[in-house]
């Protein structure tokens, strides 16, 4: 369990009404990309249904990437309640996801390029998610530590 100690005017800013609407950014975001990695897991099974070659790396990277949403989410659900540690983590992972994952897409032969135009509409939420978690509102709940 996260313990944390916050004064009286960090604890404050948690329950600020710009505090939790960039919470309610955050959490939207990790939702719609949880929906489209499902979708693109079902779209990963009607190819290989239809019979087209479907990889080894498109099936993990499938069935990952939305059990990997609802750790995030649950990451931000921990931040919004004060965990410095899941903020740091969510800030982290916004950050990192989209350039890991767009990154490796871009290697050639990895996965056919409707795949990783696929996986880059995937990381448009988590994009809008990492500058939520950068503005202004979460950077006064959760100053840098001194």
């Amino acid at each position: 369990m996260d313990t944390n100690t916050y004064s009286a005017p960090e604890a404050a800013l948690l329950h600020d009404s710009r505090t939790r609407q960039a919470f309610g950014t955050v959490r939207n975001s990790i939702t719609v990309y949880g929906a489209l990695g499902g979708a693109a897991l079902l779209a990963v099974v009607a190819v290989a249904v239809d019979g087209h070659l479907v990889n080894t790396f498109m099936w993990v990277r499938a069935v990952l990437l939305p059990v990997v949403a609802v750790l995030v989410h649950r990451l931000a659900g921990s931040a919004a309640r004060g965990s410095r540690r899941a903020f740091e983590r969510l800030s982290a992972l916004t950050l990192i996801m989209p350039i890991a994952i767009v990154g490796v897409d871009l290697i050639p032969g990895v996965c056919p390029r409707w795949y990783a135009a696929m996986q880059v509409v995937c990381m448009l939420p988590v994009v809008r998610a990492a500058f939520a978690v950068r503005g202004s509102a979460l950077r006064a709940a959760f100053p840098k530590a001194r």
